[in-house]
This record gives structure tokens, C-alpha cells and sequence, in this order.
């Protein structure tokens, strides 16, 4: 049936509904007429229906109007279609409701494999006068210089290209440089000054240390929370304030601490996150140093700490195997999701449950065999119950007071308590207690402790205040 849109707009008010009853009327006493005639009939109900308005191309509305009858993909034949599965859709529209509306995606084999750019390594380079000279090739257009630099020149790592780019060692074309800016090609570099720059040292700082045991091989040092155990190869002022820093001005800066580890990591065997606090071994000589590597590798060093995680854990101990990698998203994090992870495992025990006016908490005793990257914190994140304080892992940085009843606020404002409504505590809950192992050359076992630090206490009693209780 025609539709009332196409007609004029001052008429679409009024149907068309008895016009096209009479000529679908005439239609079929002509097609009944050819049939008694013996005349060959019509192809169809719908041409049927297209004689009764006409087999020109333009067909006169009974209004009045012209308007042309429906053709294209949507028609068929060459007038209006109301048989078929809806008689308010075209048959081909609703095949075409099965077509895609976009073309399919092409299969991961299918796509075109692109090859990286292939900028060849330079072995040798001519120097003059302490400057490196060389043209850049095509292949390298569109690369970054720092980028560049990094696959031109083998002996140096993208971070020391950027460092040799930012002190302004690095000329194009005679010009100075960013390390972002684009390659197109043909252009002269030159590097003045070394290619591979001197690594960074610590310098020693007087900074309180706590000691916990001292020999002629050795030491063990309680970290305070917020002390990093040394600094990376970046900027000179940030490898300021670190525990390397403490233990050069504590040892000495010369033969008093094992130089496996290098210049920036002197007398470092195993490391401490920079907000968790507690106990750490440091070597005095490469002997000893190399002796307590094997220990700790083969999981002879036995290493325990405490944590309070939100929630309350189910059960009283359990062991957490799962392997940890780097996160793909978030660089600064740790994963227990992705398979090809380094093993870790981690064993927990309940030591007290806590409930009052915060929530409840739980603090654990987690002895770790392996010694990877955040290990106790996202192991725990993967248990459900987040380390206190440990916000990068999914632990609120506030921790809010429950709701009270009236009665019970009633008693605390009597009694006067002046806790706040929320905490924060400016670390992590993460304290690494004991640290037990055979002395490397005596051969005397060991067994240090390190109390909970004041803070960490303090925030205990306050979670373990109960609704209306005092101290």
C-alpha cells in the first residue's frame, strides 16, 4: 500500500486506504478476465497490483500528484510490494538486515606482516676530536632520534640517548635536538663528549641508621618506611637520601661494603619496597655477598612479615602460589594474571582478627620463599584483601568510620572521643619482622628480629577500638 509520505504534505492527513481497495479491486477482475480469456496472466500478485496503477514509469495519484513507483534494490519488480514475511517490509530489506553493516574484520594470519624498519648497527665510528659524525639513513625515516640512536649505535641504551640528548651532546644538522623529534632521513648527527656516559656513583650522607647485627662479613639494618634502598641510573639528584647513601657513610666509602652490585648498589643483596619497613642484609665483601646471593636464590634465607589487610580472611593459614610479571598496562604495578610470570609463593597465617568502629581488618604473619617484585602485596591484592595503606593495589588511602547508632554516638561524645572520622596512614602496613639464615662463613645460625614501628602499633589500637570502648 502507498504510504502516506509520499504524497504532498498538505494531504498526508488523509488515507489512501479506500482508492487503493478499489483498484486492487479492478486488478484482480482484470487478472480474473485474462484468465477466462485464456490470455496469459500477469507474473504475480504484485504485478498484478502494478497494472492497476500503470506500466508507465509515472503513475497519477489519485490526489492529484505525481510520484514515482518504488524501484531499486528495495523493490521488487517495478511497482509497491505487500505480500511477503511482513507486509510492512520489502522481502530484500530483510535480507539485507543479514548482510554485515560493515565490511569483516580481516583474520590475524591475513594481515599484511610489517617489518620493522631495518636501520643497520654501525661497529665503528669515525671520531674526531671526541665527536661521533654520520648520516642518517632513509630506512630510519619517521623513526624518533632516541630510538634511532639506540638501534644505530649498540653500545648505548635508549635511556642513556635520551640523557646524551637533554645535556645537549647531540646536534642535527648543526642544530640542537628533542629526544621525540622525527627522522625524515638524510640528516647529519652529531654526538659530542663519550657515547656511553660514566655511570652515576652514591655519595655518602650522614643519615641515622638502625643497626640490628654487625660482624667483620656483614650487617643486618632495620629500612625505616619511606627510605628507598638505592637509586636508579637516572639524574644525579635523585640518588640522594637512599639506605646506600646511609651505609657509605656508615661503612665507608672504600673497601667497607661488597662492590658486586656495582657503584649505584654497593653491599645491596636483596631489596625492600620503598614504604614497607623492617630488617635487610648487607654484604661487606664480594665473598660474602656472592655467598648470600646463593642463599637467597636457593631459599635458604628464611624471610617474615607482617601485614594488616582490609577484610576479614577466611580461615586461619594458607599458602598463595601464584606467578607474578610486570603489569602490560600500568608499568609501576605487578600481576599475578598473566601465565608466563615468574613463580612466587607466599605462606599466611592469621595472628589477630580486628573490629571496631573502621571495620574489619586482619593481620597476617606471611613467610615468602621467593623474593619477587612486591610479591607479599600483590599476592594479598589476589586474595581479595588488600595490604592497609597500599593504594597503588586497590586499598583505599582513607579509611572512613562506620556509621554509628544514635545511642552509641551519644556514649562516645559522653565519654569524650575524639577520633576522627577517617585514618590514613602514609605508608604501607608491611613490616618485614624476622630474617633467619646461617651465617655464610661461621656457619652460626641467626635469627633477627625487628619490632612493629610506632606508627604501625598506634593505627592497630585504633582499628581495634570497638563502638563506644576507650583505650
Amino acid at each position: 500500500m502507498p504510504s502516506q509520505h509520499m504524497l504532498p504534505k498538505g494531504k498526508r492527513g488523509k488515507t489512501v486506504k479506500p482508492e487503493y481497495r478499489t483498484q486492487r479491486t479492478l486488478a484482480q477482475e482484470r487478472e480474473a478476465q485474462r484468465q477466462a480469456e485464456g490470455l496469459p496472466t500477469e507474473n504475480g500478485p504484485d504485478q498484478a497490483i502494478s497494472g492497476a496503477f500503470g506500466a508507465g514509469a509515472t503513475t497519477v495519484d489519485l490526489h492529484g500528484t505525481e510520484w514515482e513507483p518504488a524501484t531499486g534494490p528495495r523493490a521488487r519488480g517495478s511497482g509497491l510490494v505487500t505480500s511477503g514475511p511482513s507486509a510492512h517490509r520489502h522481502p530484500p530489506e530483510q535480507e539485507q538486515k543479514t548482510l554485515r553493516r560493515y565490511p569483516a574484520r580481516v583474520a590475524p594470519q591475513q594481515q599484511p606482516q610489517i617489518r620493522p624498519r631495518e636501520v643497520p648497527a654501525r661497529k665503528s665510528l669515525p671520531a674526531a676530536a671526541g665527536v661521533l659524525r654520520f648520516l642518517v639513513e632513509p630506512a630510519a625515516a619517521g623513526l624518533r632520534l632516541d630510538a634511532y640512536l639506540a638501534r644505530a649505535l649498540p653500545e648505548i641504551s635508549r635511556a642513556r640517548a635520551v640523557l646524551l640528548i637533554d645535556s645537549g651532546q647531540v646536534k642535527m644538522d648543526d642544530r640542537p635536538v628533542r629526544a621525540k623529534q622525527r627522522l625524515k632521513g638524510g640528516e647529519w648527527i652529531q654526538i659530542e663528549g663519550e657515547a656511553h656516559p660514566a655511570p652515576l656513583h652514591a655519595d655518602p650522607e650522614d643519615i641515622p641508621l638502625e643497626i640490628v647485627y654487625e660482624d667483620q662479613d656483614l650487617a643486618v639494618v632495620n629500612k625505616a618506611a619511606g627510605m628507598m634502598v638505592h637509586a636508579g641510573s637516572g639524574a644525579a639528584e635523585h640518588n640522594r637520601g637512599t639506605l646506600v647513601n646511609a651505609l657509605l657513610h656508615h661503612f665507608g666509602a672504600g673497601e667497607g661494603l661488597s662492590q658486586v652490585g656495582g657503584q649505584l648498589r654497593p653491599g645491596i643483596v636483596h631489596r625492600l619496597d620503598k614504604q614497607t619497613s623492617g630488617l635487610l642484609v648487607v654484604a661487606k665483601n664480594d665473598a660474602t655477598h656472592r655467598q648470600l646471593a646463593e642463599m637467597f636464590a636457593g631459599r635458604r634465607i628464611r624471610k617474615t612479615y607482617l601485614a594488616l589487610v582490609h577484610g576479614e580472611v577466611k580461615g586461619e593459614a594458607g599458602t598463595i602460589q601464584l606467578p607474578i610479571s610486570r603489569d602490560l598496562v600500568r608499568r609501576t604495578r605487578m600481576t599475578t594474571r598473566r601465565a608466563e610470570g615468574r613463580s612466587a609463593v607466599s605462606h599466611w597465617r592469621v595472628l589477630q582478627r580486628l573490629s571496631g568502629d573502621y571495620g574489619r581488618f586482619t593481620l597476617l604473619e606471611v613467610r615468602i620463599e621467593t623474593g619477587r617484585t612486591h610479591q607479599i602485596r600483590v599476592h594479598l591484592q589476589a586474595l581479595g584483601h588488600p595490604v592497609v595503606g597500599d593504594a597503588l593495589y586497590g586499598a583505599s588511602r582513607r579509611i572512613r568510620r562506620m556509621p554509628r547508632a544514635e545511642g552509641a554516638r551519644r556514649l562516645a561524645a559522653d565519654a569524650g572521643d575524639g577520633e576522627p572520622e577517617d585514618l590514613a596512614l602514609e605508608r604501607n602496613f608491611l613490616h618485614a619482622a624476622e630474617l633467619e639464615f646461617v651465617h655464610p662463613r661461621s656457619g652460626k645460625p641467626l635469627l633477627l628480629r625487628a619490632a612493629l614501628p610506632q606508627e604501625l602499633q598506634g593505627m592497630l589500637r585504633r582499628l581495634d577500638r570497638r563502638e563506644g570502648a576507650g583505650e
